[in-house]
C-alpha cells in the first residue's frame, strides 16, 4: 500500500483559563500541525504535532509546517509502512524528527483502519486498557501548587509532576515540601520538573535540602554534561527528558547508566516506530519512563495513549495529555479524555478517533 496524496492543516489550540507556565515557557496558545494520509486504496490516516512554543525544544510550529512540506511531495507513492516510510523521510530531510512524528502518525492510523486492528496492536499489543496519566502542575506559588497536588491525588491520578525551575531555588524547594505535606501517606509518586530550568549548583541543593523526600528529578539542567555533573551527587533518581532528542542519545544514557528513566515524547523521537524501540531498549534496561507528548489535542493523546498501554505496568510513568487545558476534542463521539487519573484506551481500528475535518479548515497545502 501507497501514499496517493497527503494533506497539511493547521489549528489552534488556545490555553483555558489563561497561560501554562513552565520555567524556560509560557504559553497562552499553541498552533497544532495536522497530517491526512491518503492510501492508493482509499484509506485514510491522521497525525499531529504541536511543540510547545519555540524555547520549550528544538522545534516550533512554523519548523514543523515548513518540514513537513519539504517532504511532502517526496513522499507520495512511498510505502506506509514504518521502515520504508521513514527511510524515505530520512533521504528527504535531515533531523526534524517533531515534524517526521507526524506523518508516522498517521502511517499507524492508516494502516491498522486497513487492517482491522488498533495502533496499540500493531505495536505489539495492549497490556492495558486502562492506561495511567500524570498531572504536571505550572511553576507556581506554593501554598496553591500543594493544594492541587492533594486535588490531583483525590481525583486518582497515581504521579504527580511538580514544575520548578526559572526562579529564586529557595521557592523551589518551598514547593517540594509542600506538596509532600500535602500528599505524603497517600501512595503518589512523585516527579520534580524543571524543563532545564536550573544550574547544576541550584539542582544539587535540591535534592540535599529534600532528602527525605522521595522523588525523581527530571531534566533539571540544560545539557546532558550538567546532568553528568550532577549524577553522582544526587541523592535522588535523575530522569531525562529534552536532552533525550533521538533514539541515539536514549540509548546512550540508558547504556551508560547516566539516568534512571526518561519524560519521552513521542514526537520527539519521531513517532511510534522509534517510540516502540525506545519501549524495547527501556525494557531491557529496567528503566521506567512515560509515553506522551509536548501539547496537542485528540489525535496525539490517542498515539500516546496506544503506546503508552503496550509498555509493561511496572515502568509506565504515565501518559500526560493536553487534554484539561484545551477547549473541546477533534473527534466529539470519541474523545480521548482523563477520567480518574487514567485514560480508556480507544478502540476501534487505528488511533481509534475520527477528527471531524470542518474544525481544521481548508488544508493549508495539498500533494
Amino acid at each position: 500500500m501507497r501514499i496517493k496524496s497527503i494533506q497539511i492543516f493547521q489549528h489552534d489550540l488556545p490555553v483555558k483559563n489563561g497561560s501554562y507556565k513552565m520555567s524556560n515557557t509560557n504559553v497562552a496558545s499553541l498552533k497544532s500541525t495536522l497530517v491526512k494520509l491518503i492510501g492508493d486504496n482509499g484509506t485514510f490516516g491522521w497525525g499531529e504535532t504541536c511543540p510547545v512554543g519555540p524555547t520549550y525544544a528544538e522545534a516550533h510550529a512554523g519548523g514543523a509546517l515548513a518540514a513537513v512540506i519539504q517532504m511532502a511531495e517526496g513522499l507520495v507513492g512511498t510505502e506506509i509502512w514504518p521502515v520504508p516510510l521513514h527511510r524515505r523521510m530520512d533521504a528527504l530531510l535531515h533531523g526534524h524528527n517533531y515534524a517526521k512524528a507526524a506523518i508516522d502518525i498517521a502511517a499507524h492510523d492508516l494502516l491498522g483502519k486497513a487492517l482491522g486492528v488498533s495502533v496499540s496492536e500493531l505495536l505489539g499489543g495492549a497490556l492495558t486498557d486502562r492506561v495511567p496519566s500524570y498531572y504536571s502542575t505550572i511553576v507556581g506559588d506554593p501554598d496553591e501548587t500543594a493544594r492541587i497536588a492533594l486535588e490531583k491525588t483525590r481525583e486518582g491520578y497515581p504521579r504527580l509532576q511538580i514544575k520548578v525551575g526559572g526562579r529564586p531555588v529557595e521557592f523551589d524547594i518551598e514547593t517540594i515540601r509542600k506538596v509532600w505535606e500535602a500528599v505524603s501517606g497517600t501512595g503518589v509518586r512523585l516527579a520534580v520538573d524543571a524543563n532545564r530550568g536550573m544550574t547544576t549548583r541550584d539542582a544539587l541543593r535540591v535534592s540535599r535540602e529534600c532528602p527525605y523526600i522521595p522523588f525523581v528529578l527530571e531534566q533539571p539542567c540544560n545539557t546532558i554534561e550538567d546532568l553528568q555533573k550532577i549524577r553522582p551527587q544526587l541523592q535522588h533518581g535523575l530522569f531525562m527528558d529534552e536532552n533525550s532528542t533521538s533514539l541515539n542519545i536514549a540509548v546512550t544514557a540508558a547504556g551508560t547508566g547516566l539516568v534512571d528513566g526518561f519524560g519521552m515524547k513521542v514526537t520527539r523521537i519521531g513517532g511510534l516506530h522509534p517510540m516502540r524501540a525506545f519501549r524495547d531498549m527501556c525494557a531491557a534496561r529496567n528503566l521506567p519512563h512515560t509515553c506522551d507528548d509536548a501539547w496537542g489535542g485528540d489525535i496525539i493523546a490517542a498515539a500516546c495513549n496506544h503506546i503508552g498501554a503496550t509498555v509493561a505496568p511496572h515502568l509506565s510513568e504515565g501518559v500526560w495529555l493536553a487534554q484539561p487545558y484545551i477547549e473541546g476534542n477533534y473527534d466529539a463521539d470519541h474523545p480521548v479524555v482523563i477520567r480518574d487519573g487514567h485514560i480508556s484506551r480507544p478502540t476501534g481500528p487505528g488511533l481509534g478517533v475520527i477528527p471531524d475535518e470542518s474544525v481544521f479548515g481548508a488544508p493549508v497545502a495539498s500533494f
